[in-house]
């Protein structure tokens, strides 16, 4: 058994609670969720003994029902189970066995046929799209585990279906009876018959590039602690939540005991009949990191590389690996500082560095990289790579103002994708505190007779109720983690700057479901105190899930957050009008913030970055 509290579950460990879970296990339960139930940090960061736990979701395929389970790994039994009741929250998980029935349950709908014999496309050449159903209030879908369905034609099985939407028509599937629960056949589309072709030749222009570390990379591994120059981190990784970085520290000083990526949504914005209710929980619902790639160097990743596997579990409880799944290396980053002086004809430059921690995720028709940067100077970055295949549509017409016309007839929907960061800081210690600092005009008056001042505001957040906030580009706002209670030597509380990028947040409305369900979307940054149990912030069963879940639920206490063990919440994103180059498939495009120093040190932290040793340098 793992010796350390967050160190990751080892296949033997999920061996373990499958076994001691058998009692409750009959033919038709499948394993919805297998993960590590963290510890309480208190006990952790003081060093005690704490109880190894798993938190196991199980799911009945025949009755539907769902089971909260923890099993405690150390005293070799069940804690507890919680029967789910998804009349009044969320569904358990979806899983990869629902998925590939779908066409097999359609095949026996009716209605489902007539609609495929009226656009005179034989069943075996249809794509079934199961996709999450959301929650409408529909008083025939309640505790119902449903699933609504669009459809793509696939004429040949090399064809990328995509490029082929049957659009108008919906299904809505009941996942536990087998049935099509609904088939709705709003308005035939004419279906675009242009290929999406991406074998094209290749240029043979671009020249070779090598990166080489002769003398080997910078960093060292044991256990899964990573330590690279001043830095160190536990590495973690759930199959819900992805890569997680444990107890960050920089030169024995600590910043962030837990950053993942704890949600993940994202919302279209097509209002037609059959696309209306698009809005995928890609984290909560399908638990996207089940579908962790495979890297591969020169591939995916280029240079000096450490890959960790990851350790899952399948459907079935049992452990299933995924070599590679995280990629470590170093990257040179330009110039990190510089400086030629007129006085005293100092030239110095130095070279700036980073260690960069990733993985990807293919989940449906979108590819997801996730990266964490660690740099020289102290500085943290996550930067999110969205690329693959856009979502499609037909394309009703010139002027629709819903989607984009990306090649003859075929529509991408305009929608978005939002991340939720967790960050449970602990700058310097436990009892952090946040300031909210604008940029701020001064006019002209007796101080500032030329007109020429700026200067700027801050703003301590002490409730629970007023950090839920919005970024500012235009007053440049930053929000700064404190700790009040340790200065540096000028007097003043160390501390680290979120900069936010800013980007619009969720732009469904009030009204919608997609709000009430996503509410933590609706703002880039929440502060919560503290508790163990509070992980995502859009609840804890995501999958049909009702309102007010997750952030909103928890705030409403209000609980003060000056001086506390707080966590952050960050959201950020991408608002996505796609365009004809991003057929038939995305280039990258990039989302993530920064987390700086600002106060922490008491002097530039780079100074002892030594002289680049490259022979045209010094």
């Amino acid at each position: 058994m793992s010796t350390h509290p967050l160190a990751r579950l080892t296949a033997a460990e999920i061996d373990k609670a499958r076994e001691l879970l058998s009692g409750v296990l009959t033919e038709s339960t499948r394993f919805a969720y297998v993960g590590l139930a963290e510890p309480d940090k208190r006990p952790v960061l003081a060093g005690e003994a704490v109880p190894r736990q798993v938190r196991v979701l199980l799911l009945d395929r025949a009755t539907g029902l769902g089971r909260d389970c923890l099993v405690d790994l150390t005293a070799g039994a069940i804690a507890s189970i919680t029967e789910a009741d998804a009349t009044i929250g969320g569904q358990m998980p979806i899983l990869d066995e629902e998925f590939m029935v779908i066409e097999e349950i359609l095949a026996e709908s009716a209605e489902w046929l007539a609609a495929l014999a009226k656009r005179g496309l034989p069943v075996e050449e249809v794509r079934a799209c199961p996709l999450s159903a959301g929650h409408f209030d529909y008083e025939d879908e309640a505790g119902k585990r449903m699933i609504r369905v669009l459809a793509f034609h696939q004429p040949d099985p090399a064809e990328l279906v995509w490029a082929y939407p049957i659009d108008g028509l919906v299904a809505y599937v009941n996942l536990t009876e087998r049935t099509a629960h609904a088939v709705y056949d709003h308005q035939v589309f004419p279906i675009p018959r242009e290929k999406a072709e991406w074998d094209v030749p290749a240029r043979d222009t671009l020249k070779t590039i090598e990166i080489t570390q002769p003398d080997g990379p910078s960093f060292a591994v044991e256990d899964d602690v990573v330590t690279w120059e001043k830095w160190q981190f536990r590495i973690g990784f759930d199959m819900r939540e992805g890569l997680i970085l444990n107890q960050i520290s920089f030169d024995g000083r600590p910043i962030v005991y837990r950053a993942s990526i704890a949600e993940m949504v994202v919302p279209y914005a097509d209002p037609s009949p059959a696309r209306f209710w698009q809005n995928y929980f890609d984290t909560g619902e399908y638990l996207f990191a089940r579908y962790t790639n495979s890297l591969e160097l020169g591939c995916d990743c280029l240079g000096e590389i450490h890959y960790f596997d990851a350790t899952l579990a399948d459907e079935q409880g049992a452990p299933r690996s995924i070599n590679n799944a995280i990629c470590m290396h170093e990257e040179d980053y330009g110039v990190l500082w510089k400086h030629t002086d007129l006085f005293n004809e100092m030239a110095e430059t130095r070279r700036q560095r980073r260690l960069v921690i990733s993985f990807f995720v293919t989940i449906g028709n979108y590819d997801y990289g996730f990266y964490w940067y660690l740099y020289l100077d102290g500085t943290i970055q996550l930067e999110s790579k969205a690329t693959g295949v856009v979502f499609t549509s037909a394309y009703p017409g010139e002027g629709y103002p819903y989607a984009t016309e990306i090649a003859p007839g075929l529509g991408a929907p305009f929608h978005q994708h939002l991340f939720s960061a967790r960050l449970d800081m602990t700058v310097d210690g436990v009892n952090n505190a946040v300031d909210e600092v604008d940029a701020v005009r001064v006019p002209v008056g007796p101080d500032n007779p030329y007109g020429n001042a700026f200067g700027r505001r801050s703003t301590r957040l002490a409730t629970e109720s007023a950090a839920q906030r919005l970024a500012d580009p235009a007053a440049g706002r930053v929000w700064h983690i404190v700790n009040p209670e340790v200065t540096n030597r000028l007097g003043r509380p160390v501390g680290y700057a979120l900069h936010p990028a800013g980007l619009p947040v969720l732009l469904a409305d009030e009204s919608s479901s997609i709000h009430a369900r996503a509410t933590f979307a609706t703002k880039h940054l929440w502060v919560t105190k503290y508790s163990p149990d509070e992980r995502y912030p859009a609840g804890d069963l995501v999958n049909q899930s009702h309102a007010g879940d997750g952030l909103p639920a928890w705030t409403a206490a209000d609980r003060p957050i000056d001086g506390e063990d707080i966590v952050v919440w960050h959201t950020f994103g991408l608002t996505h009008f796609p365009r004809p180059e991003d057929w038939p498939i995305m280039p990258v495009d990039y989302a993530g913030f920064t987390l700086k120093p600002y106060g922490f040190f008491d002097r530039n932290p780079a100074l002892d970055v030594p002289k680049s040793t490259a022979k045209h340098c010094h």
